[in-house]
């Protein structure tokens, strides 16, 4: 199956590799349409996480075309992935695009968000015109089976993701929370979700923080929160014991100095962050300060460790799940496949059948009897049918292919070898690709014809 998986995760490559191929969600459509003439590819999607970056293509192309736009597009050197980075094809391909959609292959098992980022990749595909075909049913079976993972095993429960871990963290170091105030810098799902884990936890203030006033207001009104722009964080940093940013920002939104300046507002009460975007948003250089705490997403796995044991026996299921998943998809492809040969079989069948109605009309207008027209019309459909299976299966059966015969039995509902009579006359109307009836009925043609 020409489709093709190349990419890489939280496995393979470090923050600091992943945050250099991640794809900037604004610039999206145009690199789907770049990527997919630079390779060659038919079609192609890209889904881009903080997690992973993966390209999705379906044609005749070769994985290493794929490989150098990338490293192209991003300016990177010709070997800045090599060991960072895998290439899955055809059926592997597919497993693999289901574990992603089902959170089987996330940090975080089973966690939620990456259906979503994958369902948003595909929409992205469609708009730039990059996903139809064989692309888009790959999708839809893809969907399907996520679908069934979350609906029949519970791989779903207990919230687990990056955000909660990131707000279990933070319980972690805060004895209350309800005397603590949170920033939160985004206004995205990943934010959405934190801020939702935060009101549970029973966090005293949440302060949202975007680039656009009018969305942070939005989430402000769903969260009891305060709403400021991204330009205004300067002004309100002191106030959070808890700074948890994710945004798509391609640059980072806070730097070593405006913390240095915050910190000195609180008089050095220290302050809690996590960075969970990709690139990252907050400079690393802020973890030299003292009195801060700066984690990226990479230092959250051994909280999502410790979450992982409660899916683990849901993950069996679902790896079951998509393992059927993956046979069915198979067949269903190959069902599709013999669409082709059954449409080309029916259109030749189409067209003897044609050839031998128009003689037949023709013989009626001369004013052949009915009778004897119906006759040779079968007679004709008969001998056109069956001239060429029969001389193919003569061939086969001298040169000992018993393929051809078995599988003439099967299509046909034939007795087996050793139960077809021998009877001369058959043998001969085989020969001449006409069955006894037809043979006997032209038979009597004839003769009404001499009488």
């Amino acid at each position: 199956m020409p489709l093709i998986a190349l990419g890489i995760n939280h496995r393979t490559a470090s923050l600091d590799i992943r945050e250099r191929v991640a794809f900037a969600p604004d610039q999206m459509i145009v690199s789907l349409q770049r990527g997919r003439e630079a390779s060659g590819a038919d079609n192609l999607a890209i889904l881009s996480t903080c997690n992973r970056t993966e390209l999705y293509a379906t044609g005749s192309v070769e994985h290493s075309a794929l490989l150098a736009w990338m490293v192209d597009h991003h300016q990177l050197p010709a070997d800045a992935l090599d060991g960072n980075y895998y290439v899955l094809e055809g059926d592997t391909a597919v497993q693999h695009m289901m574990k992603v959609a089902s959170g089987l292959d996330s940090m975080v098992l089973g966690e939620p968000q990456i259906l979503g980022q994958m369902k948003s990749s595909y929409a992205v595909a469609q708009k730039a015109g990059t996903a139809d075909g064989l692309l888009s049913q790959v999708f839809q079976g893809v969907f399907a089976i996520a679908k069934r993972v979350r609906s029949e095993t519970a791989i779903g429960q207990n919230p687990v993701s990056v955000a909660y871990a990131a707000v279990s963290l933070a319980q972690r170091i805060f004895s209350s929370m309800k005397e603590v105030s949170a920033l939160l810098i985004g206004a995205g799902e990943t934010v959405e979700l934190l801020a939702r884990h935060l009101r549970e936890q029973g966090v005293g203030e949440i302060i949202v923080a975007n680039r656009t006033l009018a969305r942070a207001q939005e989430m402000a009104e769903i969260f009891s929160a305060e709403a400021i722009l991204l330009s205004d964080i300067p002004e309100h940093l002191h106030r959070a014991d808890i700074v948890i940013s994710s945004t798509a920002s391609q640059l980072p939104i806070l730097g070593k100095g405006a913390v240095e300046s915050a910190l000195k507002r609180r008089r050095h009460r220290p302050i809690f962050m996590v960075d969970i975007a990709v690139p990252r948003d907050i400079e690393p250089q802020v973890a030299q300060l003292d009195d801060v705490y700066l984690y990226t997403v990479d230092d959250l796995k051994e909280v999502i460790e410790a979450n992982l044991r409660h899916r683990e026996d849901a993950a069996g299921q679902a790896e079951t799940i998509i393992s059927q998943g993956v046979s069915n998809w198979r067949s269903q492809l190959r069902g599709q496949q013999a669409v082709g040969t059954i449409r080309a079989f029916r259109d030749k069948l189409g067209a003897m059948r044609d050839v031998e109605l128009d003689k037949a009309l023709a013989s009626v207008a001369q004013g052949q009897p009915a009778e004897q027209v119906l006759r040779q019309l079968a007679h004709g459909l008969t001998n056109k049918f069956l001239h060429l299976p029969t001389t193919r299966l003569k061939r086969a059966g001298e040169q000992g292919d018993s393929d051809y015969m078995n599988w003439t039995r099967d299509l046909f509902d034939l007795p087996a070898a050793g139960e077809i009579s021998s009877d001369s006359h058959s043998q001969e109307s085989v020969r001449q690709g006409a069955g006894p009836n037809v043979a006997a009925a032209n038979t009597d043609t004839k003769k009404r014809d001499k009488q």
